[in-house]
């Protein structure tokens, strides 16, 4: 039971469905505010905050002023709208370089791209110290990378998927870099695609799901949503879906937010569990037949893929220095491409009426 709960935590702490990185901190100045340098302000103002952090955030526009970037002798002035762009995860773990096999796709001075396979971590975390994306990002990169500030750690990471998810993830490789792509994914700019196999027949094409994402209010390693919106994080996911095989569903999902886990959970609040989820109940049969021969059938898919069904197949977004569109897409890895011929064999080789329950 220790180690199932270990291995709940590490997947928690490593994320899923794109998790972005960062938080936006909005505060209003109050009407009889008396002017003050801006850096001074937040200091006062943010939990954790230090001079050097400010200063930093300041130099590299992650701090708006009424949508614009300022300096830090900017004095505020009462009902001056500030934003605050800032890392909600800082590590000061020390990173080992290790040399592991990259699937980059892209690369340039600003940015990298990388197809992740499934079972890869991303960044070291409870559990998993070393093997993760960031252990070969640091041997790889070496000196490479100019993002090396203690307050801007994992690389140039802003976003991470699921051990278990594969797919892409982009990594900046400054800190300019690092801080316009922060704001794309804040202003809901990139473009996100999954694809994923759920169990259940959807009665429309398509739907969006609203609700909160938070920790469970009873089992603290998991995630649940929250559709009245009085706990946890604004979550929105847009579905629609690609084919129907009766039984389970190939769904394209679009994401407005990331969240820890949050097409999963999504998913299993509207009744419909990735397949093969050990963690939201998709890995046990949940719609389908009594016949042994369907259970033989959905053992043999779990052995092919022996994890949820969830691919990161598209991401777009605009280059940081360029500023031309990048659009990338990964095919679906092998183990889902064989789990989809197996459900489209069965499916067509045995009359539904004959397999009802």
């Amino acid at each position: 039971m220790a180690e199932e709960l270990l291995e709940l935590e590490d997947e928690l702490d490593n994320g899923d469905g794109s998790e972005e990185l960062y938080e936006k901190i909005n505060m209003v100045v109050d009407k009889g505010q008396e002017p003050l340098r801006i850096d001074k302000f937040l200091t006062n103002r943010i939990e954790g905050a230090t001079r050097n952090k400010v200063q930093q955030a300041l130099d590299g526009e992650m701090v708006l002023v009424n949508d614009k970037p300022v300096k830090a002798n900017y004095k505020i002035r009462p009902l001056d709208r500030i934003v605050v762009f800032s890392n909600r995860n800082p590590e000061n773990n020390d990173i080992i370089p290790q040399e592991l096999p990259l699937n980059i796709v892209y690369e340039d001075e600003d940015v990298m791209v990388i197809d992740k396979p499934a079972g890869l971590v991303v960044h070291p975390g409870c559990g998993n110290r070393d093997g993760t994306l960031v252990n070969g990002l640091s041997w790889y990169l070496g000196d490479k990378t100019q993002v090396t500030e203690p307050e801007i750690p994992r690389f140039g990471l802003v976003h991470r998927i699921d051990k278990n998810t594969s797919g892409l993830l982009v990594i900046a490789k400054s800190s300019k870099a690092m801080n316009d792509l922060a704001k794309q994914f804040f202003d809901h700019s990139v473009h996100r695609r999954y694809i994923a196999l759920v169990w259940g027949d959807f009665e429309e094409d398509e739907g969006t799901v609203v609700a909160h994402v938070g920790r469970h209010q009873r089992l603290r390693k998991i995630m649940d949503a929250y559709p009245d919106g009085e706990y946890g994080k604004e979550a929105i996911t847009h579905y629609r879906v690609l084919e129907r095989f009766n039984y389970v569903s190939l769904v394209e999902c679009r994401l407005e937010t990331g969240r820890t886990h949050q097409i999963r959970v999504h998913m299993q609040h509207i009744g419909h569990s990735l397949f093969n989820d050990e963690t939201y109940g998709g890995n046990r049969i949940v719609k389908g037949t009594i016949y042994t021969k369907y259970k033989q059938f959905i053992d043999n898919c779990f052995d092919i893929m022996p994890r949820h069904a969830l691919h990161a197949q598209q991401l777009g977004f605009i280059h940081p220095r360029t500023r031309q569109q990048m659009h990338f897409e990964s095919p679906l890895p092998a183990d889902f491409t064989s789990v989809l011929e197996k459900w489209k064999r069965y499916i067509s080789a045995r009359p539904l009426k004959d397999e009802e329950s």
